[in-house]
């Protein structure tokens, strides 16, 4: 076969495997996925081996290191959740939430808006997380103030093209200074090849010398996105999350794993545990 003929036949069934993936996504259902995966057992503060307790730690932790830091952060995927920024607000000035499900970028901006009509109620949150910089929980309406506040814009975003914001002209030219990522790139990928295309593409908005936290799932084909809305998922490993960081050129600065607990195996997804990593772009 012609080598033209045959990379062009390659990029038809790689589109269409995208394809696949997108058709997926249209019956999503926020209220759904995050009543399935953010309330309890998955979402108890007074269990501290519940998975969102563990996940916001490695946020705070991660922070408050004194390396991370600059103008602009950017949260690649935000989803209808804002508690992977709750930390990253106090510390940037200039935040964008990104979705490629416009469902998902209508959530946040009813929360955003305060208009008191959130599917999910994020006070606990606010307030956990004020317990771990030290301040007291009914500090958490200074901190929804503080989120809005710095929230510039929500943006459509697709991390399968090489420019995955249409309105990339937003960030300074070098980039932003930092990436948040919770539970997309394996998420929205077909296969291992599409995740670290994805984790190099969405590189490309990081700025030299900028951070990645990235968050993900370990051991999992599927997670529901909705009742009877199945979604697969890229299975991966520590030893590929490294791997993967490493063919993009990230220096992994730490790695860090939950194991899920037998009971917070709910029945919505295969999960078996939870990846944190904090890598630099050289």
């Amino acid at each position: 076969m012609d080598r033209d003929v045959k990379k062009e036949k390659e990029g038809n069934e790689r589109e269409k495997d995208i394809e696949a993936m997108v058709a997926c996504y249209q019956g999503f259902d926020p209220v759904a996925y995050l009543q399935y995966n953010y309330t309890p057992p998955r979402a108890d503060f007074d269990r501290p081996d519940s998975i969102v307790p563990w996940k916001l730690g490695c946020l705070h932790r991660a922070f408050t290191e004194g390396d991370v830091g600059g103008k602009v952060l950017v949260d690649v995927g935000s989803g209808p959740t804002i508690y992977q920024v709750l930390s990253g607000c106090e510390v940037f000035d200039t935040l964008f939430l990104t979705d490629f499900l416009e469902v998902n970028r209508q959530e946040l901006r009813r929360w955003l808006g305060g208009e008191g009509c959130s599917s999910l109620d994020w006070t606990p949150y606010l307030q956990h997380v004020c317990k771990l910089e030290g301040r007291s929980p009914s500090a958490w309406s200074e901190k929804a103030a503080r989120l809005r506040s710095v929230v510039s814009d929500i943006l459509p975003i697709d991390v399968h093209r090489s420019s995955p914001l249409q309105s990339s002209a937003k960030l300074p030219g070098a980039g932003a200074d930092c990436l948040v990522s919770c539970f997309c790139l394996e998420s929205v990928s077909p296969d291992l090849t599409f995740f670290n295309r994805a984790l190099g593409h969405i590189g490309g908005l990081l700025r030299p010398g900028g951070h990645l936290l990235l968050i993900g799932a370990l051991g999992e084909s599927y997670y529901m996105g909705g009742r009877g809305v199945r979604i697969p998922v890229v299975p991966l490993d520590e030893a590929q999350v490294c791997a993967s960081l490493k063919a993009c050129g990230y220096t992994l600065v730490r790695l860090e794993v939950y194991t899920l607990p037998q009971d917070m195996r709910v029945g919505v997804d295969d999960v078996t545990g939870v990846f944190f990593v904090k890598a630099r772009k050289p």
